[in-house]
């Protein structure tokens, strides 16, 4: 009989060809990931200030992203880099190519040694970072921060470095298997290698030749000898490799030999560096009767040193003196300000016991102990620091503002709590009869009279009574605000004042914008000593929307200007390009000059963005950000605090701010980023942030007679022929913006600088000065004749102007058509 077989059904087997698709598809996929992740973590750092308004707002589509892969990329940003390990993200993403080439079976890495490696950079990383940066930015996150701070309270900061360099101490030496036995016999290897190699291009004589023949260790009997018969030299034996190279040569030293000789030959490889030259026709010739001379020849052009040659330039003419153009100026007196009389601060007992006995007891009423209570009586407020008891909580405090400030019948209360660096709780509290701060005492205070700072700034007197300064170059921008007649243009006039008093005219150049044409007006009277403008503007005080924009976009320029001389100069800081310039290191034929600092003064900003808007807000924010190591600052105020006046963007780039009385809690924060400016008295009564703590100021008051008298006393004095000209900007039809030549209107020496460019065919400002004996103002406002003529090229950054014209006759026959035409 036939039995019924059935053969089991084989399984369904995966061919290799649909795995190798699956492995190509999550490879690709994660390598692709990887690269987006990456360039997501890229364009997150260079733009993360502005897109922080973005978390939360993904599927909003009013809100714009400036990241490369939009909210996605900010979206990874935030949670790779910012949220978590900083600029250690870059690891994650090549932790996730690595992934992606092991699907790949792409064997570039060693996969457990790599993850090693990489998880040691993702902990230790960003906790470097952190210690660098103290937490600024973005690049340590917040992983980075929160274990440096965390390390620095519980080690401190000595200690929070010793364990990060032993952390990386320790990597390499377990890396680099780092131990004493080991790194003596790498050196000892490196040092016998070194000695082989420099023994080897010694040329040898045929003396050392044959000892080195006659030393080479005997033939035993397991070596077999190699027996060639010598060749005659043939023309291809140079094409032969160094390795392979092979001489035979029989036991005598002479090289005549062309017989075949029956001893035994000795085979000797050597370098080619190392074989005689074999003669080829006198053979006869002896190395010791050929003449051999080693001549040096002498270096005929001499290399100048710089420093030499500036050290030179310095005993011969001195250090250069940039105030000599106006070397007579005088700086204006404290008697042209108004004295006040007696300033010193009244104490009235009376109401510093009736507050104190107010205070403690509505705090008493309030189950809140005391255990001391200290008053400081300041210009317009007294600071009263209280030291609660144990156990009682600090918001409880907080809370009872407006209670403390309906007992006391007082505007103006503000608590601070706690102190910074003190452990008490301030509450500050108006005086009855608060005392007045005069520009003409705090000028005349030895603090400012000896201070070093770049551009020392005086605002007025703190709760403590001392005069408080800040140094503008370091702030190094300032936005103010304050409401309508609560002392904001007072302020601004305080700040130019201390300026005008300690800088030079030649150190220091105001742009000033005035929207309102009446608040800078008085300026104007120094315009040839303190002021720059545009070369078309016909008033250095801008008021004109149209002219503020042309103005923004020509300190644009300027900075550029600046950043590639200190490039050239190989300087970080004006400060530093100036010495230089100083000790005549920087040479003027090459384009460099004195730089002077540039103020920019803004009076009422919120006009300027209602009227111009994005194209007021982006060169601001541009200066904001890269101007002040070129030496331009910027001061900006504005009335009217709101965010769509001060946005994020010009917010993050101006750390310094001073708030005067607002009217809403809203405008404090917007401003100062905490409230307390809505609680302020008026009259001067001013909030300082300088980036760490709020202080409390008196501004000092300085009346528009006394700006007056200042102005009228610097502008009778001789000054530069005109204000400091700006760069000229490229309008929109990309021309540049310029009235044009007009031959009626050209300088006196405009022929004379004509014939001396085209003479040594170098359009430079610098040659002008120095050939005509000319200040720099006068020589640039030449150069830019010129170049309306058409005599020169347009500007080109550090480099001199091309000349147009090529030799003087063509000059001439110019000058005359000039002349007739």
């Amino acid at each position: 009989m036939e039995k019924n077989t059935t053969l089991p059904k084989k399984p369904i087997a995966t061919t290799p060809k649909t795995l190798s698709k699956v492995r190509i598809f999550f490879g690709l996929s994660f390598m692709v990931i990887s690269i987006v992740m990456a360039i997501s973590f890229a364009s997150f750092l260079s733009s993360w200030k502005s897109n922080q308004s973005l978390k939360g707002n993904m599927l909003d589509r009013t809100v714009k992203s400036s990241n490369i892969f939009s909210k996605v990329g900010d979206w990874l940003g935030n949670i790779f880099v910012m949220d978590t390990f900083g600029i250690s993200a870059f690891i994650v993403a090549f932790l996730v190519f690595v992934i992606a080439m092991i699907i790949l079976k792409k064997k570039y890495f060693k996969p457990w040694k790599t993850f090693g490696h990489s998880l040691f950079f993702i902990c230790w990383l960003p906790i470097f970072v952190a210690a660098i940066t103290k937490g600024e930015g973005a690049f340590s996150g917040v992983y980075g921060y929160q274990i440096m701070d965390f390390l620095d309270s519980l080690i401190g900061t000595v200690g929070l470095w010793v364990a990060i360099i032993f952390s990386i101490i320790l990597y390499f030496v377990l890396e680099l298997n780092l131990r004493p036995s080991t790194v003596k016999q790498k050196l000892n290897d490196i040092n016998e290698q070194t000695i082989g190699k420099v023994k080897s291009l010694i040329p040898k004589s045929e003396e050392d030749f044959e000892e080195d023949l006659q030393v080479e260790k005997p033939i035993t009997e397991v070596e077999q000898p190699i027996v060639e018969q010598p060749k005659k030299p043939s023309p291809f034996d140079k094409t032969k490799k160094e390795e392979n190279f092979e001489i035979v040569t029989p036991n005598h030293t002479s090289f005549e030999t062309q017989q075949p000789v029956e001893q035994e030959n000795i085979s000797v490889e050597l370098p080619i560096s190392s074989i005689p030259t074999i003669p080829t026709k006198n053979t006869n010739t002896t190395s010791e009767d050929i003449g051999f001379e080693v001549e040096i020849a002498e270096v005929k052009d001499e290399i100048i040193d710089p420093e030499k040659k500036s050290n030179e330039l310095v005993e011969k003419h001195g250090l250069y003196d940039h105030k000599l153009d106006l070397a007579g100026f005088q700086f204006p007196s404290t008697d042209l300000l108004k004295d006040y009389g007696n300033e010193e601060i009244s104490i009235n007992q009376e109401e510093l016991e009736e507050n104190k006995n107010k205070i403690v007891g509505l705090l008493k009423n309030f189950n809140v102990g005391i255990k001391q209570i200290k008053a400081t009586i300041g210009p317009t407020v007294t600071l009263y620091e209280i030291v609660p008891d144990d156990g009682i909580r600090v918001n409880s405090i907080k809370k009872l503002q407006d209670d403390i400030a309906l007992n006391l019948s007082a505007l103006g209360i503000r608590i601070i709590a706690p102190m910074p660096g003190k452990g008490t709780i301030g509450i500050e509290v108006p005086r009855k009869k608060p005392s007045m701060v005069s520009m003409r005492s705090v000028l005349s205070s030895q603090k400012f009279q000896n201070t070093d700072m770049d551009l020392p700034v005086v605002f007025g007197k703190t709760i403590s009574n001392e005069i408080f300064m800040a140094d503008l170059a370091k702030m190094p921008h300032l936005l103010m605000a304050g409401a309508t007649g609560q002392g904001k243009s007072v302020g601004i006039n305080a700040i130019l004042t201390s300026l005008l008093y300690k800088k030079h005219p030649s150190e220091l150049k105001f742009v000033m914008v005035d929207p309102k044409k009446v608040e800078l007006t008085l300026y104007s009277k120094i315009e040839r000593h303190y002021l720059a403008k545009l070369p078309d503007a016909d008033d250095a005080i801008i008021t004109d929307t149209h002219k503020v924009i042309n103005t923004l976009n020509s300190l644009c320029v300027e900075m550029d200007t600046r950043y590639e001389l200190l490039k050239n100069a190989f300087c970080r800081t004006i400060k530093e390009y100036n010495a230089k310039f100083s000790e005549r290191k920087l040479n003027p034929e090459n384009g460099h000059r004195y730089l002077p600092y540039i103020v920019l003064v803004v009076d009422e900003f919120a006009d300027l963005i209602m009227t111009a808007g994005k194209e007021v807000e982006h060169p601001i924010a541009r200066l904001a950000q890269l101007a002040r190591a070129v030496g331009i600052h910027l001061i900006v105020a504005t009335q009217r605090p709101s965010v769509n006046v001060i946005t994020g963007m010009i917010k993050a780039n101006f750390p310094a701010r001073a708030a005067f009385r607002v009217i809403s809690s809203v405008d404090s924060r917007t401003i100062l980023d905490s409230p307390g400016a809505d609680q302020l008295i008026g009259k001067g009564d001013m909030l300082y942030f300088n980036g760490n703590e709020i202080l409390r100021l008196q501004c000092a008051f300085v009346d528009t007679p006394e700006v007056e008298k200042i102005v009228d006393f610097i502008g009778e004095q001789k000054g530069y022929p005109t204000a400091l000209l700006l760069p000229e900007v490229a309008n929109e039809d990309g021309q540049v913006s310029s009235t044009g030549f007009d031959p009626n209107e050209k300088d006196a020496l405009f022929e004379e600088a004509a014939r001396i460019v085209v003479s040594t065919q170098q359009g430079s400002t610098s040659m002008l000065q120095r050939q005509l004996k000319l200040g720099y103002n006068r020589a640039g406002r030449i150069m830019d004749q010129l170049e309306a003529a058409g005599v020169v090229g347009g500007f080109n950054g550090a480099k001199a102007r091309e000349v147009m014209i090529t030799d003087l006759s063509s000059l001439e026959n110019f000058l005359d058509e000039l002349r007739n035409g």
